[in-house]
């Protein structure tokens, strides 16, 4: 980071800074400047006083190409937010795209466009996950058109798994809610994992921003359920859904899920037909087990419903559940401090992904990286040391 840029984020005056460093703020301004270059003795105080942020790199190496924003692009970006607000779906379709791209200009832009966002707290984040089959889409679309009835505005993030091999997916929910994807008063959007672990898409908390801003105010994540590692969703929503299907066999070894024991609501979904007895009986089983599980939330008790989403049964008992568990989380105040807890979470996460990202697209490249790889499988060196010294390339680079 640059003296200068450092300076501005922790607005520090420059007469301040170099008073702590003892030299003269004249000496500092031709420093940010770049007309002289600090000695090691002045480097190694810079270093110390920013913990790390501005180290010798900063001022010896030339700074790579800008990705600052042109005024042109910041006010069609601004216009871009104040079409937004004002509910137009082109521009928050452009949005996300633009949130979710990893085009190093995109990413430059979509900064400039969170930073532009408000924050909501008059939304409900409802996160919803399953096994495949169980009816989430089906579930999402008969619970979005009553809330619509109901005069609310609702969004749908759909994430669906990406291919290994070929990186695409499918991204069929908006067919699978046909009515919910033509409702003026809904969005579904659907976006690839992308390979991110946790049942979302890597900028999913980026999006729900995004529709915040547009004025939904009821949001689904849909998580792509395949598996126990959907647990990045929780960290992204206010309250957490799961759907299961009616099932004879031992009903208590879903209880050792720790999907489960994160759950506010379980739904025994499918409860019709040939499947309605064996619903009610898989319903009891998990009530009757519930005194088991740990109640994740201090405030409220998870519940337990029975749902046929094709016949819009136990929808209303469900949202009035919803109603109580949101009004309570909110009277005591661990609604607003579960959001603040999210923030935070959030910023870890994105730390983890923009790693991630510089391992698959700069340190993978490089010529002695690639050198310790080939030697690895020749069996001239050991994979423990190989990460070792790898890792310690980008210590090195850090610090």
């Amino acid at each position: 980071m640059k003296l200068k840029s450092y300076l501005k984020l922790f607005q520090i005056s420059n007469i301040n800074f170099s008073k702590e460093i003892g030299i003269s703020s004249v000496s500092l301004s031709r420093y940010i400047s770049g007309e002289r270059l600090p000695e090691k003795r002045i480097l190694n105080k810079i270093f110390k006083l920013t913990d790390g942020l501005v180290d010798a790199n900063d001022f010896f190496l030339s700074s790579s190409p800008s990705q600052d924003l042109s005024e042109i692009d910041k006010e069609e970006i601004k216009k871009m937010v104040l079409n937004i607000r004002e509910g137009k779906l082109k521009d928050l379709a452009k949005a996300i795209t633009l949130v979710e791209s990893s085009l190093k200009l995109h990413n430059a832009q979509a900064d400039f466009l969170l930073s532009k966002l408000k924050q909501n707290k008059n939304s409900l984040r409802v996160g919803i996950t399953g096994v495949p089959g169980v009816g989430k889409s089906t579930f999402i679309e008969t619970f979005g058109m009553s809330l619509i009835d109901l005069g609310f505005k609702v969004a749908v993030l759909a994430i669906d798994p990406s291919s290994k091999r070929t990186g695409g997916s499918i991204l069929g929910d908006k067919t699978r809610m046909m009515k919910l994807s033509v409702n003026k008063n809904a969005f579904i959007r659907p976006s690839p994992s992308q390979g991110n672990l946790g049942g979302v898409a890597k900028k999913t908390s980026e999006s729900i921003r995004c529709l915040e801003e547009a004025g939904f105010n009821i949001i689904f994540i849909e998580t792509m359920g395949v598996g126990q590692a959907e647990t990045t969703v929780y960290d992204m929503v206010d309250i957490f859904l799961v759907l299961l299907l009616p099932s004879g066999g031992d009903e208590l070894q879903g209880i050792k899920k720790g999907i489960i024991e994160m759950a506010d609501v379980i739904i025994i979904n499918k409860a019709d037909g040939n499947l309605k007895n064996t619903a009610e009986i898989t319903m009891l089983e998990y009530k009757n087990a519930q005194n088991m599980i740990s109640n994740i939330r201090e405030d409220i008790s998870p519940e337990v419903f029975l749902c046929s989403s094709t016949e819009s049964i136990g929808i209303t008992k469900i949202w009035n559940f919803i109603k109580k568990f949101e009004k309570i989380r909110r009277d005591s105040g661990s609604f607003y401090k579960t959001r603040i807890q999210q923030q935070t979470k959030a910023i870890w996460r994105n730390i983890f992904l923009q790693s991630q990202d510089y391992i698959e697209n700069n340190l993978k490249y490089k010529d002695s990286v690639k050198k310790i790889i080939k030697d690895v499988e020749k069996n001239n060196f050991d994979v423990n040391n190989a990460s070792k010294i790898i890792f310690d390339s980008i210590l090195k680079r850090n610090t």
